[in-house]
């Protein structure tokens, strides 16, 4: 019951403390007091996302091998083999990507 009452009463307490402001400047598209110059739908260049796609999975590897780091000298010989292993498998991506040209910004 409390996992469901807790974000009923976030949503409550969002709508009682909210703003109110209902003016055309509130609905307008960007509330950042500049006005919106083109268009919202631009096309970017695939690059820009195989880059990123390329920054997360790496970035995801450290958040798995952290935990094997801090618990290394308890886990014993067969976790740093396994560690290894997931390290080879993650740099055979790197070359795969860097090959590909996915590291290229231009």
């Amino acid at each position: 019951m409390i996992c469901g009452l807790i974000p009923v009463a976030a949503l409550g307490a969002a709508k009682l403390l909210g703003a109110k402001g209902t003016g055309v400047a509130r609905r307008t598209t960007y509330e950042s007091g500049m006005e919106p110059i083109g268009g919202a739908w631009i096309q970017f260049n695939i690059r820009y996302y195989m880059f990123a796609l390329v920054f997360v999975i790496f970035d995801v590897e450290t958040v798995f091998l952290y935990p094997w780091a801090v618990a290394f000298h308890t886990l014993g010989v067969l976790a740093f083999v396994e560690a290894l292993v997931f390290i080879a498998i993650l740099l055979i991506g790197l070359v795969y990507a860097w090959r590909k040209g996915a590291l290229e910004w231009s």
